[in-house]
């Protein structure tokens, strides 16, 4: 059995004609409940397999069709069984056989779809079991002949990832990572010289045993191949600068090192290295960030500045060392020095927004525009952009950065560097002595800094800062609850962004898309409610790394501050009444509303507005959100 192999319509049909057969034979079901399953299989809205529509009525249990065909194997391929039994959905496969033609077959299908979190491994494990009718093997618990562990074996074992367990009359037991894998079951069998009696193990706990086998009894270690640390240093920073990652993630487990980096703020493998170049390769980050390679058992923060090669660019990477059990795990967040800002009307509000803050907000001469939301939302970008709109030769800037992640001209900014005591407070102290027209403050994270912003405001400043709480009205009852007089929020605040990233559906391989009926319900949203929209997703390509998501759009939630709210800020209302009050006067639009009016244009997707945005009641229909957004 290939699992390379993609599922043809004859395969699928052939499969499910001889399980139903198989289901009517031993008396699980009858023709007529059969009959009626298929004629409500033909009047869903959403395709969906026969076998989970019998489930879904009540007629079988999911237990008992995983049951049935363990007792009574039927041929079928890998990714055809995980669809037609639930475990995963058509669109999961197709991705996963996609990105498997794209690395000419060079991983296999299952191991594609556990990587991509598409189903576990555990499950993974069962259904090979289920499909070959072999066991599983859990070495946690397993007694392993240690006869079997030869130096041949072993090198072996650990290139095609197999186990041999014990001895049995008609050959050796042996645990496979990939039990579908010929070359490893031929391999294991020269090497052991005996018939194979295949089972299935988990990967990483075969891979733990091998390692720790090793280390105990000295066998040799595997090379650690031609790469220094320093070429691996410079080939993930390369790598992760080409792909637009945000984050890189290298972590040290039992008997690999991991590196996974984020791109459009997702985590993504990148790719493993031998656990034997780990301390070589955290040791050299470490001297690039500045850090102490002799400390191993504390946290640490560094800095590295790295020159990419092949443009001459100077990349600046926040550095964090964080110690654990299987060694340091190394964060490094690229920052990247912006020069070029986002012009305010590039951000992506929609137009009546973007007028409402620009008139409502920047244009006014004092106050307080906070902009919040998680960290990775884009709030720098949206910050700058205002600052940039804000920035002339007649007005005074000055900024209070940790760090300084966009550059300026003609603004005073300052980078926080606590070892040399530039702390955020001495800052703040000193900024409004700076005689400025317009402060930025990178965060408001405690109180002082909260009171600064405050006080700034009350004595005629522009404040600009950012923040970090779920939505625009979060904003308002986080500074009530740091203890900031409700008087003053209301007299002082002028308006509250909220926004989130959503991933972009990829132009390269975007088709049109039915919303799903299980996806409206969780958005509280009917088909009426959505007349006029042009739903798209990805299918996946090559440009999009297989995902159908290429890029990020941003989506906001602009409170403006008008007499009715800041009356219910002083009545210190709840934030279910804040909340009615600004969408009945103040104009509001919620972040599940753009997202809903973004996604009905096609430019991100209703799996990533659900994913990605809170839902607070019910969102108001299509046309009125356009209306109120200017949208189109």
């Amino acid at each position: 059995m290939n699992i390379s192999d993609t599922n043809t319509g004859d395969s699928c049909k052939s499969f499910t004609e001889n399980f139903l057969g198989l289901l009517v034979g031993q008396g699980l079901i009858d023709a007529e409940k059969l009959k009626y399953a298929l004629r409500v299989q033909s009047k869903l809205e959403s395709p969906k397999p026969i076998l989970l529509v019998l489930c879904d009525l009540g007629y079988v249990t999911h237990k008992q069709l995983v049951e049935l065909f363990r007792n009574h194997p039927v041929k079928v391929k890998l990714g055809l069984f995980l669809v037609e039994f639930g475990f995963i959905t058509n669109t999961d496969l197709d991705l996963a056989l996609a990105e498997q033609r794209q690395k000419a077959g060079r991983k296999r299908l299952g191991e594609i779809l556990v990587e991509r979190n598409l189903i576990s491994e555990t499950k993974m494990l069962e259904v090979l079991a289920d499909l070959m009718g072999i066991s599983v093997v859990d070495l946690s618990t397993a007694v392993i002949d240690h006869s079997l562990m030869t130096k041949p074996m072993l090198k072996s074992a650990n290139k095609h990832c197999f186990l041999p367990i014990e001895k049995q009359m008609d050959g050796v037991l042996v645990a496979f990572g990939d039990p579908l894998d010929q070359n490893a079951i031929e391999m294991a069998r020269h090497v052991l010289g005996a018939e194979i009696i295949p089972a299935v193990g988990r990967y990483s706990q075969i891979m733990r045993f091998l390692l720790n086998y090793e280390r105990n009894t000295g066998a040799e270690k595997a090379a650690t191949g031609e790469q220094s640390a320093v070429a691996v240093a410079n080939l993930i920073f390369e790598d992760a600068i080409r792909q637009g990652a945000s984050d890189i993630h290298i972590e040290p487990l039992e008997h690999k090192v991991r590196v996974r980096q984020r791109i459009d703020g997702v985590m993504v493998h990148y790719r493993d290295f031998p656990v034997e170049i780990a301390q070589a390769l955290i040791s050299r980050i470490k001297v690039m960030a500045g850090a102490d390679i002799a400390e191993k058992r504390r946290h640490q923060d560094g800095r590295v500045m790295f020159e990419q090669a092949s443009s001459n660019r100077v990349i600046d990477m926040r550095a964090s060392f964080f110690s654990t059990i299987n060694g340091e795990k190394i964060v490094l967040r690229l920052l990247n020095r912006k020069t070029e800002l986002l012009d305010i009307h590039e951000v992506g509000m929609a137009p009546l927004m973007l007028e409402r803050f620009i008139q409502d907000s920047l244009d006014v001469p004092t106050g307080v525009v906070i902009i919040t939301g998680p960290t990775g939302s884009g709030k720098t970008t949206t910050l700058y952009s205002a600052v940039d709109y804000l920035n002339a030769p007649e007005v005074s800037i000055v900024t209070a950065e940790d760090p300084v992640e966009y550059v300026i001209d003609g603004v005073a900014q300052c980078s926080i560097n606590p070892k040399i005591n530039l702390t955020y407070e001495e800052t703040l102290r000193h900024i409004v002595r700076q005689d400025p027209d317009i402060i930025v403050l990178g965060e408001i994270r405690d109180k002082f800094s909260a009171d600064t912003a405050i006080q700034a405001a009350l004595t005629g400043h522009k404040v600009l800062t950012t923040f970090h709480t779920e939505d625009s009205i979060g904003g308002l009852l986080r500074l009530l609850n740091m203890e900031i007089e409700a008087f003053l929020i209301s007299s002082t605040v002028v308006s509250v962004v909220a926004q989130r990233l959503l991933r972009r559906v990829c132009r390269h391989c975007a088709e049109p898309s039915k919303p799903d009926p299980a996806l409206l319900r969780r958005l509280n949203v009917t088909p009426d409610d959505i007349v006029g929209a042009q739903f798209l997703l990805g299918k996946g390509c090559e440009k999009c790394r297989f995902t159908g998501y290429s890029g990020r759009v941003c989506v906001f939630e602009l409170l403006s501050m008008n007499e009715l709210v800041k009356d219910a800020i002083l009545q210190r209302k709840t934030s279910y009444e804040i909340r009615r009050v600004s969408l009945e006067t103040a104009g509001l639009v919620t972040l599940l509303e753009d997202g809903l009016v973004k996604a009905a244009a096609g430019t991100t997707s209703l799996q990533e507005v659900i994913r990605n945005l809170p839902r607070f009641g019910k969102p108001r229909p299509l046309y009125e959100l356009r209306r109120l957004l200017g949208s189109r």
